[in-house]
């Protein structure tokens, strides 16, 4: 098939979060399974054309009244081709993708509006007739409107179907109503139940929930949520309208990069059917972070942001009694100034149980994952997550919240041979607390850890699988599908 592929940041030239992940490997996965895929993203200030390995097309782009230039990160057999929106004032300029110093840019609105104009434009300059048009998130969006409100007698997009797909429906892109002139918006779409409308603002957002042809999010669990009053940020009504069109498809992980048996960032190497290795990445991990080296000690792992949707706030409430308990912590990440400075009091007071790292560093990423014996995920909420299904592949059996995408992957332990984790329900440190306790005791039964570690292993999270489904998908609105045949709000992952 032929597939267009919109987001606003792409891996490894622009990331902030899982968005630029799924946006390199998902088309990457759809190209190996023998589709030809072009993916469109801005090219940001920092990106360097010569270092990216990008070449300049003697192309232009029309958005409206704005022109832009294209470079192209050649795709060949099994892999996409990546194109990179040349506009120099709207991201060439700017430093961060979305804003600077914890502040948007004021001028997103514009900014992400050109992107998907500029991205419908893209079969035109090429004269390629993409069959599916698959927008991410609200800063693509608008394309779901434009591709029929703007290019209704394209010949190039005759016939395109739109898949939206929702990766955290807490940001939507609202902004006030005097946008809507300014972006080239009719007034008409300016309503609440069949357009943008939202508290008489604007919801960028809601021009994919409204006006795309399928709409997706990252895990079955997810879905059913943003269903819901709690989780549906104030678009749950938009949402059950649409729900014979939503579909939950999990995430995959990039497996070549995340495998313990040849990942670079580790001192030492191991697999499923021999761990020697994960206890000596252990040592050298507590001799990196500067804690006691002791393998009879349980080491604990955080690797995130420092937020309240991670649920740092139950880390915090819980971390004196995990470190009385006698385990140890490794945490790296960053976010909101208050629980940096607290975990960071913490480890200057607790230097032989607590090791914080501020910031992000990829490498220790790898060696937290590979060398801890638990993982601690206690979100709030999670569309999908990543870092437990990193967890489970390096033999890390994850403590988590049993929402989203974590409830999703993760199998909670019976105490016999079932079971990949450790779930619990409660939003409390207590709760956490209980979860981890259980998951400690565990691990001091070595033979019930083995199992668990192996089943964790086992698994294959591949982004495969989930390019499969989405193909089925694609396949299914190109064939003219409607609603009432495709599948709704998925139950599990396949």
């Amino acid at each position: 098939m032929e597939l267009l592929f919109v987001a606003s940041e792409v891996a490894p030239w622009s990331k902030t979060g899982g968005l630029g992940d799924v946006a390199a490997a998902l088309p990457a996965a759809l190209a190996r399974r023998g589709h030809r895929v072009r993916v469109v993203t801005p090219r940001h200030g920092g990106i360097d054309p010569g270092r990216a390995g990008l070449a300049r097309l003697e192309v232009t782009l029309r958005a409206r009244d704005e022109r832009c230039g294209l470079w192209v990160h050649a795709g060949g057999p099994g892999r996409p081709e990546v194109f990179f929106l040349e506009h120099e004032q709207l991201f060439g300029s700017r430093r961060g993708l979305y804003g600077e110093g914890g502040r948007d840019h004021p001028d997103n609105p514009r900014r992400f509006a050109f992107l998907s104009r500029a991205a419908l434009d893209l079969p035109r300059a090429l004269g390629w007739r993409p069959e599916v048009v698959h927008l991410n998130d609200w800063q693509a969006a608008l394309a779901a409107w434009m591709l029929r409100g703007e290019h209704g007698t394209d010949p190039f997009l005759a016939g395109a179907r739109s898949v939206f797909t929702i990766h955290n429906l807490a940001y939507q892109g609202i902004f006030p109503k005097g946008w809507m002139p300014e972006l080239g918006l009719p007034w008409e779409i300016f309503r609440f139940d069949r357009g943008v409308e939202f508290h008489d603002q604007l919801n960028v957002m809601k021009a994919g929930l409204v006006f795309a042809d399928a709409l997706t999010t990252v895990s079955p669990t997810y879905a059913r949520e943003i269903l819901t009053v709690e989780g549906g940020y104030g678009l749950d009504t938009v949402l059950r309208r649409r729900e014979a069109d939503l579909q939950g498809i999990l995430n995959g992980i990039d497996v070549r990069e995340w495998d313990p048996a040849t990942d670079p960032n580790l001192p030492s190497h191991f697999r499923r059917g021999d761990l020697r290795g994960k206890a000596r990445v252990k040592r050298a991990l507590q001799r990196e972070l500067g804690l006691p080296e002791d393998a009879a000690v349980p080491l604990l792992a955080f690797v995130g942001r420092l937020a309240p949707q991670k649920g740092v706030d139950l880390l915090e409430g819980a971390l004196p009694a995990l470190l009385d308990g006698g385990a140890q912590l490794a945490l790296l990440g960053s976010g909101d100034p208050g629980p940096e400075a607290r975990l960071a009091a913490a480890s200057r007071e607790r230097p032989d149980r607590l090791a914080v790292r501020l910031g992000f560093d990829e490498g220790l990423a790898h060696r937290i994952e590979a060398g801890a014996d638990v993982f601690l995920m206690p979100s709030r909420f999670e569309p999908c997550g990543l870092n437990q299904m990193y967890s489970l592949r390096y033999g890390t059996p994850p403590v988590v919240r049993a929402v989203g995408g974590l409830a999703d992957t993760v199998e909670d332990w019976d105490g016999g041979r079932r079971g990949t984790g450790f779930l619990f329900q409660e939003l409390t440190p207590g709760a956490l607390l209980a979860a981890t306790g259980r998951a400690t005791a565990a691990w001091r039964d070595r033979r019930a850890w083995r199992g668990i570690q192996s089943r964790g292993m086992a698994i294959d999270f591949s982004w495969e699988r989930s390019a499969e489904r989405y193909e089925a998908l694609y396949r299914s609105l190109a064939a003219g599908a409607g609603a009432s045949s495709r599948r709704a709000v998925a139950t599990a992952p396949a």
